[in-house]
């Protein structure tokens, strides 16, 4: 049953340096909230995995937390590049980073494999790419019955996924509606997981589209509302436009970056 508990109670329990860990939220739903309180706890030598790595990968990586990034798409959406991302895998700073770099087929292939407990995911996405050149996680596999050559890639199974979600009940069953991207693979591969939720409610109503984890399927639920300011959460809020647009010139400098870090995530 998911224990309902802080977010920075879950963090402590959940994240430790050198493990591997997805923030996942397509478009919304971004847990960015718990992306600023591992900032806050210090966590070091992360590999950070996620399909669409936008501005709360950002900071993990300006803040120092990463090591390597596995992910499908990197950006601050509509607005242009991830700056601080941008300095650590060009210039080291404030850590070298090592990145991996997938499709979006094959990223949620991975988390499929690994939420059915198989060694790989087998697709014909990366045909014509030269991403199998670059990225070693990538190989041919032929087809026992066509011998057809498609493409393998390697389960995914981090060590902690977070997701952020619209409500849960008092027994840690997660209700999600909207875009739901990869929420339950990413929750299902993973070894542990933390939501967190706009808000806890004593019973889940039905809803026309909404998907259900089971309170046996994530360790720990942690009420933050807003937690995926500047994202939005369908039925609660906008998307923050103004804010992305503000970070583009926030993470070009270094010093600007540690500036706005102290103030609005550290203090």
């Amino acid at each position: 049953m998911g224990e309902i508990t802080t977010l920075s109670d879950a963090v402590a329990r959940l994240v430790h340096d050198g493990d591997t860990i997805a923030l996942e939220g397509f478009t919304h739903l971004i847990p960015v909230a718990a992306g600023h309180e591992i900032i806050r706890q210090g966590r070091r030598d992360l590999t950070l995995v996620r399909m669409t790595p936008d501005i709360v990968y950002d900071q993990l990586i300006g803040a120092g937390c990463a090591r390597k990034l596995i992910f499908s798409w990197a950006g601050n959406p509509g607005v242009g590049s991830l700056h601080r991302f941008r300095d650590a895998a060009q210039h080291g700073w404030p850590a070298p980073l090592e990145i991996e770099e997938h499709s979006h087929a094959g990223m949620a292939n991975r988390y499929a494999a690994g939420a059915a407990g198989l060694p790989f995911a087998v697709l014909r996405g990366y045909t014509g790419t030269d991403l199998p050149a670059q990225t070693a996680t990538i190989k041919p596999i032929t087809c026992p019955f066509t011998g057809e050559v498609l493409t393998a890639v390697p389960a995914l199974n981090p060590d902690v996924a977070i997701v952020h979600a619209q409500r849960a009940d008092r027994d840690g069953n997660v209700q999600i509606w909207g875009i739901t991207g990869v929420h339950k693979e990413v929750v299902l591969a993973s070894r542990t997981s933390l939501v967190t939720v706009e808000e806890i409610v004593d019973e889940l109503e039905p809803r026309p589209g909404a998907i259900v984890l089971p309170g046996w399927t994530v360790d720990y639920v942690a009420h933050v509302p807003g937690g995926a300011r500047p994202s939005y959460a369908m039925g609660y809020y906008d998307r923050d436009n103004v804010f992305y647009q503000a970070w583009d010139d926030i993470s070009r400098d270094r010093d600007a970056f540690q500036a706005w870090l102290r103030s609005e995530v550290l203090s």
